[in-house]
């Protein structure tokens, strides 16, 4: 809630002068590794022309290519209306599932041997720095460090490289100048929103009450989060119930499941339905800063992602 409540209030920002300069389209990745539950939520506050998502990136079977030329066709799109400017957002992960690093299993430079030809041709397209932090050394976890591979400029550098494409065939005439932003760490280290405040304090003292009622061994998890906080419902779920077998470092290892944004969900349907508007249209929303003063219903107020969740049930 803090983190998708800070993005956007920088995302708004960015989109106000977008408009107002209207000369610069804004590549912006957010963080979230696997999951693009943060750019969803951003896109769902802001309104921007493009969100990737990078769960159905995956079950699509997305290639690069395709999502560059979307966007290009976005761009011109606007170009023809007269909009040489746009905002796109980026989820973090959606380089994790790249061909490439799908077969890498922490051996890059093994697995290009192993690409089809179509794959090792993209491969061998990217620009070389890129090229070189997809080789880089892994996490502790054995996981690519997604953070570090700047996809936001590889994506500007592909959609600047097909539209001049289009543009020697006559199918685009405008003008494009790019931005790159990463927002991670100033996020998720902001103060907390009233919601989270009230959601943390809550998950605690519901743990120390489910160990003092001896249920050691169980996540605390609070319900009826789009209520006010005096009509939250504590429980409490088994670890084990919330565990599967993924392999880390080579080895299969019992973890949480990752929860991933699905695409038959209510807060994914919002953004489909409304994508193809504000890829043309400008429709930018500019939420501001957090509230933490004021009327509930103003200050504490559940993200849209949860809200639209808990409506559709």
């Amino acid at each position: 809630d803090t983190a998708t409540k800070v993005y956007s209030e920088v995302i708004g920002n960015i989109m106000r002068d977008a408009k107002s300069a209207k000369k610069y389209w804004h590549f912006i990745k957010l963080m979230g590794r696997s999951a693009s539950h943060i750019a969803l939520e951003c896109a769902l506050q802001t309104q921007p022309n493009i969100c990737i998502i990078s769960e159905e990136v995956k079950e699509k079977k997305m290639t690069l290519g395709q999502i560059v030329n979307s966007i290009a066709q976005a761009v011109a799109t606007r170009a023809a209306d007269g909009n040489n400017y746009g905002v796109v957002l980026i989820p973090e992960g959606l380089i994790e599932f790249n061909d490439l690093l799908a077969k890498s299993n922490g051996d890059v430079a093994a697995a290009v041997a192993k690409l089809s030809a179509n794959s090792k041709n993209v491969y061998d397209s990217l620009p070389e720095a890129i090229a070189k932090q997809l080789t880089m050394e892994r996490d502790p976890h054995g996981n690519v460090q997604v953070s570090l591979i700047e996809t936001e400029k590889l994506l500007i550098e592909m959609v600047k490289k097909q539209l001049a494409q289009m543009k020697a065939e006559g199918k685009y005439t405008g003008k494009f100048s790019a931005l790159g932003h990463f927002f991670g760490y100033e996020g998720r280290c902001a103060a907390p929103s009233n919601f989270d405040a009230d959601y943390c304090y809550s998950l605690g003292y519901n743990a120390a009450n489910l160990i003092a009622s001896g249920k050691t061994g169980y996540m605390s998890l609070i319900q009826n989060t789009t209520a006010k906080s005096d009509q939250w419902v504590a429980a409490g779920v088994p670890i084990t119930m919330m565990m599967n077998m993924e392999r880390r470092n080579g080895e299969m290892k019992p973890v949480i499941r990752k929860a991933l944004v699905e695409l038959d969900g209510a807060p994914f349907k919002a953004l489909e339905k409304n994508r193809d508007q504000w890829a043309r249209e400008t429709a930018y929303v500019y939420p501001g800063p957090i509230q933490y003063f004021g009327p509930s219903d103003v200050c504490d107020l559940p993200t849209k992602t949860l809200a639209l969740e808990q409506a559709a049930k």
